[in-house]
């Protein structure tokens, strides 16, 4: 039997929204171990002079506890 936990963060990008996903999970990756998946709960972006300028997600993060 496995125990999972959830944390949520927030992770942003200049270039996408697929790369916040992955710059999240790299960053998360540093300090918790055995990450089984997330989930994107939100989307936005930030806009200036009618141009994109960040991508931002908040995502829930599923990883297991170590026995």
């Amino acid at each position: 039997m496995s125990i999972a936990k959830v944390t949520e963060i927030s992770a942003t990008s200049s270039k996408s929204f697929d790369d916040a996903v992955a710059e999240g999970i790299k960053r998360a990756a540093k300090t918790l171990k055995n990450i089984e998946g997330a989930w994107v709960q939100t989307m936005k972006v930030d806009v200036a002079n009618n141009k994109v300028t960040q991508y931002r997600v908040n995502m829930k993060v599923t990883f297991v506890l170590d026995a």
